[in-house]
């Protein structure tokens, strides 16, 4: 079986990351060839496409948030994320356990005794009128019930794990400040989620895999769950291996892929990228050494904006005033610099409308 060393692997991933060629594709299949974007900070997403796609005009986006083509949700790893609409109706049926149980984590003591059921049909009386709410005017609109609970376990049950929600604009519009106010996904998008299948077959959970794969093959299954935070797809996996080709990495971990996805030579240049903070290139994945050097990993969860050089993780960046900082992990080379530079200077313009292009680089540690 054909071994594929971090560098392979690193090349595929940028390849189906849109990260190593930026692309010309509409947004819109952009983020559904992403299989959504991590969106827990609203702006993020804005950053992560124009570092993937060509021409990139943020109010593209905000179209798409405002035209219902697009919604924001809690769903991969109970996180928000910027899904299509036609992704997040396929898929939240496939998510529900999980998105429960996930919750149930965090606040299994204060939910003991809330009868799961009983709390979504409450909630569900409530948002019927199709009025945006808050997740505390939920909680509060049910907490009589259930006291002992305290208003925030339920409100987080309850949008993130009972009810199939969407967040509103103007959260997530670009440039655009709002608190987080729900509405079910049927008011919203006007159509319901898609029921599970009632044979078992776990169509959703196979059309996961195909597509994970598509956007960051070749991977392995802990991988997989890592990204969705789903346990039961090794059946799925099962049912599409034949139409899969198997590799294997330095650690003899057996990885999945689609036949014809693209696997670049490891060879081929990387040019610098900016990413946001809880980009999906990275936590993808839980074997995360394809992208970022273990000393480092604990940036990836921590919400910290970094910098690819050569498709790895070498800097941090920020912004101050209308200038980009940058944060060396390791030492730079002068051509490093260089590109570094330039590379900010347009997310610089990029995220003042053009009114800056400053770039302040740190010294290189050691």
């Amino acid at each position: 079986m054909t071994v594929l060393d971090a560098r392979a692997l690193n090349r595929a991933t940028l390849a189906r990351q849109l990260l190593l060629d930026r692309a010309d594709m509409p947004v819109l299949d952009a983020v559904a060839q992403l299989c959504g974007l991590q969106a827990q900070e609203p702006q993020e997403p804005f950053i992560g496409l124009w570092s993937r796609l060509r021409a990139f005009a943020p109010t593209v986006l905000s179209d798409l948030l405002t035209g219902r083509r697009v919604a924001r949700t809690h769903l991969m790893r109970r996180t928000v994320h910027l899904v299509t609409a036609d992704d997040l109706v396929a898929w939240r049926a496939r998510h529900d356990a999980m998105l429960r149980q996930r919750v149930l984590g965090t606040y299994r003591r204060e939910l003991e005794g809330v009868d799961l059921g009983e709390l979504a049909a409450a909630g569900r009386s409530v948002m019927s009128d199709g009025e945006p709410r808050a997740m505390g005017d939920l909680a509060r609109a049910v907490v009589d019930r259930w006291p002992a609970a305290g208003p925030r376990p339920l409100g987080e049950m309850l949008v993130a794990g009972l009810l199939p929600t969407v967040q509103l604009p103007p959260r997530g519009l670009w440039r655009t400040t709002g608190g987080a106010r729900y509405e079910l996904v049927s008011s919203w998008l006007g159509r319901e989620i898609d029921p599970p299948d009632p044979d078992g077959s776990d169509p959703v959970g196979q059309t996961l895999v195909r597509r994970y794969l598509a956007a960051f093959g070749p991977a392995a299954s802990a991988d997989l769950r890592a990204w969705c935070g789903l346990a039961g797809l090794p059946a799925a996996v099962s049912a599409l291996r034949e139409e899969l080709v198997a590799f294997r990495d330095e650690r003899g971990r057996e990885l999945l892929d689609l036949p014809d996805a693209p696997r670049p030579d490891p060879d081929t240049p990387a040019p610098v990228r900016f990413l946001p903070a809880f980009d999906n290139a990275i936590l993808g994945y839980h074997d995360r050494g394809r992208i970022i050097d273990d000393a480092h990993r604990g940036l990836s969860v921590a919400g910290a904006r970094v910098v690819l050089v050569d498709g790895r993780v070498a800097a941090t960046w920020s912004v101050e005033a209308d200038t980009v900082l940058i944060t060396p992990l390791d030492r730079f080379t002068r051509a490093d610099r260089t590109s570094v530079a330039e590379e900010g200077r347009a997310v610089a313009s990029f995220l003042s409308d053009g009114d800056s292009d400053r770039v302040r680089i740190a010294a290189s540690p050691g």
